[in-house]
């Protein structure tokens, strides 16, 4: 069974009993990890019970693959449903997985935790196709959920958000769901008991200067040609432990909604109603920033610099090259791409 977006929601709520291996899988491991831990908890309540939740590594399996069904089969000394949990799930497992849909031991409900997985992935159509298995996505958040996220996020503590506050952490936080829940369990601790909303101010206050500031200004300045600034902010993104795929990703997004407004101003829109078109909209301290790199940027520009982007984020995962070595020259590439970048090095 292919779980959809609007179908994930229901099923972490209430699994389908009769559902006995759940895979979760995607490009957002904070998530992934997070979903897994709510369908551990569903089901065994307490993840930190060794009677009632076992832990596998994809690598013990591949060695011993008997050990899935023992797992699935055994009983609770305590009573209760079981819980297996699988990380670090992939293709080498989809034979195994395969006998185990078809026929599954006991009752303790399987989950198995993946990276990003494409459609050919043998693992998801194992699952996808099991009546007794389940697939959920798990996609980085994006304009259009953030804002919810963040809500429901804040919502746990009691807290309220203002649309500034809610619009500027939507333009700072996404690339990870377990990142963005840090920060913003770190936010609810400085509010504290306070009254009100969190305001924008309160915001600022607690993540002012965190990584994800540091993103924002490597994206600028990759946009605005600033060779030099790219240089510095990125050894700083990678000193703070930023992966060089989430750089490019944060890049990536910078460069995306550009080639959104840009693509609109080309067409004769304004760029008060092309701006207006984002979610969340440019914030106000770096609006004017924006709108000249929307204006100086050519679609077709843009369209090349975000597959200079994709392909270096896809050299970052497959050659064993260097990351941050492919990473840098990636950024360096778009940042001379710039526009105005020749006569500023010719002056």
């Amino acid at each position: 069974m292919k779980l959809n977006q609007r179908q994930v929601d229901g099923f972490l709520r209430s699994p389908d009993p009769e559902v006995r291996a759940v895979l979760v899988y995607g490009p957002d491991a904070g998530l992934v990890a997070e979903r897994a831990q709510t369908l551990v908890k569903r089901v065994a309540e307490d993840p930190n019970d060794p009677f009632r939740v076992a832990e596998l590594s994809g690598a013990a399996l591949r060695a011993d693959p008997a050990r899935l069904a023992d797992e699935a089969a055994a009983l609770a000394l305590t009573g209760g449903r079981r819980a297996v949990r699988v990380r670090d799930g992939d293709d080498a497992l989809a034979p195994l997985f395969k006998d185990f849909l078809s026929a599954p031991p006991g009752d303790a409900l399987v989950i198995v935790e993946a990276g990003d997985l494409p459609a050919r992935s043998a693992l998801r159509k194992a699952f996808e196709a099991a009546a007794q298995g389940a697939a959920m996505a798990c996609y980085r958040d994006d304009a259009q959920s953030l804002p919810k996220v963040i809500g429901d996020l804040l919502g746990e503590h009691g807290l309220e958000i203002s649309a500034d506050a809610r619009g500027y952490l939507a333009t700072h936080l996404g690339s990870d769901r377990q990142v963005t829940r840090r920060e913003l369990e770190k936010l609810a601790l400085y509010k504290g008991g306070a009254e009100g909303p969190v305001e924008l101010d309160d915001v600022r206050a607690c993540i002012g200067d965190s990584a994800e500031l540091t993103l924002e200004d490597l994206a600028f300045a990759v946009g605005g040609g600033d060779g030099a600034a790219m240089e510095r902010v990125l050894a700083r993104a990678l000193q703070e432990g930023l992966t060089p795929v989430a750089v490019l990703r944060a890049v990536s997004r910078h460069v995306q909604r550009l080639h959104l407004v840009g693509g609109l101003l080309a067409q004769g829109v304004s760029y008060d109603v092309a701006a207006k078109r984002l979610r969340p909209p440019p914030f106000w301290k770096t609006a004017p920033r924006f709108q000249a790199q929307a204006r100086g940027w050519t679609p077709a520009a843009l369209a090349g610099a975000m597959d200079t982007l994709l392909e270096a984020e896809m050299a970052c995962k497959r050659t064993g090259a260097p990351a941050e070595t492919l990473c840098s020259r990636a950024l360096m590439r778009v940042t001379r791409a710039a526009p105005g970048t020749q006569r500023r090095a010719a002056g």
